[in-house]
């Protein structure tokens, strides 16, 4: 884009409604309407293209963001802290094990501390089935608590940075890559996309991406399929919200049980590794009991269970059943790749290596995404400031 496609964009934002996302967190795609979803993949394209033409997007002096991951992290937690570059807050990230939080001080207490003069607040705590988004809604409350009381001057926006039920900021990527891939989010209406489990020598990984997935490109048109063996099931409300979407939005959204069905013809695949609901409960429970001799049962247990479908491998033969031979492959990333990363995993060293490019592509438009939720949460009317950014054309580099 140049400025005058630029302000065109911003032209085209000014249509969507934004006045819902003003002082609003964003935590599960799902909750937000047709108009937000627009606005957020909008506004991302126009802050990307703000920087390829060296504008800068500083809309903040001053303020904090804060980052609270209670999980690993690589390519999150550097794009919350680009985006939040980006915007021009700047990034502190909140170490647990540093804090006051093991002598027995409050998510309560600990969220109002560090908000004083934060603006945003992004959180990943994915680990836990029935853990993760419960603590983001705590802190949610907490900081909404603090400034009806005074004692905060704002209330920071939260970003939810993947919990146990959802990766918003992953999954936005993903969809503004697809709209790219294949020219714009009208053309993704009809396209068969197979949201896969895939074997991985690894145990528990969170349902978050397979259900971010099944429930954001049913609200495209797409055709979605979730692909799994027996028992790998996902949160039944999440696929019964998959089933809705599908029918308001024209699509179609059906499960298989064997990865060849899922594969045929497809226009995307998605293989990933994901734990089955029912083991991510009993793990939550267990450690609730702090019984650690059964958690290693437990992942012992399934680990061997796992062994039972290495098949389920993302492998040349398969891609040629594909559209064409020719499907995208799609992966949050880090993919499970056989012979590289492990003995057998998720995908072939050939066809990882094949679309890597791709893929890293589909990364790089993550700080765009949560830049996007962050500035669509702090201004009224986001196209003013847009367009005040492009006329002033401030270089981002002198």
């Amino acid at each position: 884009m140049d400025k005058a496609e630029i302000l065109k964009s911003i032209e085209s934002l000014s249509k969507i409604n934004t006045d819902t996302m003003v002082l609003n967190d964003f935590l599960l795609t799902w909750d937000k309407s047709e108009d937000e979803i627009a606005a957020t993949l909008q506004t991302a394209e126009i802050l990307r293209a703000l920087r390829q033409n060296n504008i800068s997007s500083r809309v903040f002096e001053t303020g904090l963001a804060i980052s609270i991951f209670r999980d690993q992290s690589t390519r999150t937690r550097f794009s919350f802290a680009g985006a939040c570059n980006l915007l021009g807050l700047a990034i502190q990230e909140l170490d647990e094990e540093k804090s006051q939080i093991a002598h027995g001080e409050t998510v309560r207490e600990t969220a109002n501390m560090i908000s004083f003069l934060a603006e945003v607040i992004g959180i990943r705590d994915d680990i836990y089935l029935g853990e993760g988004h419960t603590y983001i809604k705590e802190v949610a409350r907490a900081v909404n608590q603090g400034h009806q009381e005074g004692v905060l001057p704002q209330r920071p926006t939260l970003v939810n940075l993947q919990c146990d039920i959802d990766h918003p900021t992953q999954t936005m990527s993903d969809a503004l890559h697809i709209i790219h891939y294949f020219g714009g989010v009208e053309n993704l209406k009809g396209k068969k996309i197979a949201m896969s489990w895939a074997y991985s020598p690894s145990y528990g990984k969170p349902l978050s991406v397979p259900q971010g997935i099944i429930g954001l490109m049913t609200r495209f048109g797409m055709d979605v399929v979730l692909a799994h063996p027996e028992g790998y099931t996902l949160m039944p409300e999440v696929v019964a919200i998959a089933q809705t979407n599908s029918a308001k939005f024209g699509g179609s959204f059906c499960q298989e049980m064997h990865m060849e069905d899922a594969f045929k013809d497809a226009d995307i695949v998605y293989p990933k590794s994901w734990a089955p609901y029912n083991v991510m409960e009993e793990r939550t429970r267990l450690l609730q009991d702090g019984d650690r001799q059964a958690l290693q049962a437990l992942e012992k247990r399934c680990l061997e269970i796992n062994k039972k479908y290495i098949n389920w491998q993302c492998t040349e033969k398969l891609m040629q059943i594909t559209r064409q031979g020719r499907a995208l492959y799609m992966h949050c990333l880090p993919a499970d790749i056989s012979g590289v990363s492990c003995e057998s995993g998720e995908v072939e060293a050939s066809v990882f290596e094949r679309y890597r490019v791709p893929q890293y592509v589909q990364a790089g438009y993550k700080p765009y995404i949560i830049a996007a939720m962050i500035f669509l949460s702090k201004f009224k009317d986001p196209t003013e400031k847009l367009s005040q950014l492009v006329n002033q054309a401030r270089p981002r580099v002198y």
